[in-house]
């Protein structure tokens, strides 16, 4: 009750100012470099003003499996050399061979130890979160086993976690891509569920979109327990640069002001419009942070 009472009177004091946000928080995101080198993203990255960036673990940028990754020393030697910082790591886990819902054992076995092995690549890098989100499971099985399997393995890789120091950050996903955590109230039962201070909540905002959430609803519901965002655009499907969806950039903004947010706006850009050129979606997005940027 007193955090809730704490945030209320922030909002009351925030409402009037103009929408700002640090630059820091803007953290640029390799995905959309998938046909670039990591020397070029990094490059780009320092040559627009990121300070901040959530490592997408793709080959060839970062190589991850359940065998182990490489070569973090070199990664994280030539991230700093530019002065930026990865604050998110976040290993590919929305396509196969690894989720988190796994359901045979050699597959459960082999995606743990996938995640294990991106846990202690995070600490390698100087990281404090690990994105992921709660698998799918079959669509022809009960999604409530599916749910089950999820909060088991994500019981174990934050008790893994929090060895290492690490926060999971969860995000919830869209219904083509799981039956198991697609909205707030599934996100906040399964949070619930593992009860682990080494496994936090993180908004989607083109999840929360489908869903007909906004990112009130979830400060609402997490209130300082919302540890990280992929803060994009959309229509509110696809996660694209701001200016090219339907999303108003200042008033989300404003919202998190509202809220006392100081964390992250992963900039998670997935279009395949943007692959061919990257850098000049990099131009545009990081060119509308500008204006609500307060150095």
């Amino acid at each position: 009750m007193g955090r809730m009472c704490d945030m209320k009177k922030r909002k009351m004091t925030r409402a009037t100012s103009a929408p700002k946000i640090r630059r820091e928080q803007v953290a640029g995101m390799n995905i959309h470099y998938l046909n670039y080198s990591l020397d070029y993203f990094l490059d780009v990255q320092q040559r627009l003003g990121f300070k901040s960036l959530e490592l997408w673990c793709g080959a060839p940028h970062v190589w991850l499996d359940h065998m182990g990754y490489y070569d973090a020393k070199v990664i994280r030697k030539k991230i700093r050399e530019r002065g930026l910082q990865v604050r998110v790591l976040t290993p590919e886990n929305c396509l196969y061979p690894y989720q988190v819902a796994a359901r045979e054992k050699e597959h459960v076995e082999r995606s743990f130890k996938y995640f294990k092995n991106g846990i202690a690549l995070a600490e390698e890098l100087g990281c404090s979160l690990m994105e992921i989100n709660s698998g799918w499971g079959y669509r022809n099985e009960d999604s409530e086993e599916a749910r089950k399997r999820s909060a088991d393995m994500l019981s174990r890789l934050a008790e893994e976690a929090g060895r290492q120091g690490i926060t999971l950050v969860m995000e919830s996903l869209r219904p083509e891509e799981s039956q198991i955590v697609t909205n707030l109230a599934q996100e906040k039962q399964i949070l619930q569920e593992v009860n682990s201070p080494y496994l936090k909540p993180m908004v989607d905002l083109c999840a929360a979109s489908v869903a007909g959430e906004t990112l009130a609803d979830w400060f609402e519901a997490f209130g300082d327990d919302l540890k990280h965002m992929h803060f994009i655009d959309g229509n509110p499907y696809g996660h694209l640069i701001w200016g090219d969806g339907t999303h108003h950039l200042g008033e989300e903004i404003a919202v998190m002001n509202q809220y006392g947010y100081s964390g992250l706006l992963g900039q998670e850009i997935t279009d395949g419009r943007y692959y061919d050129n990257p850098a000049a979606a990099d131009f545009r997005n990081m060119k509308n942070f500008e204006r609500y940027i307060d150095e």
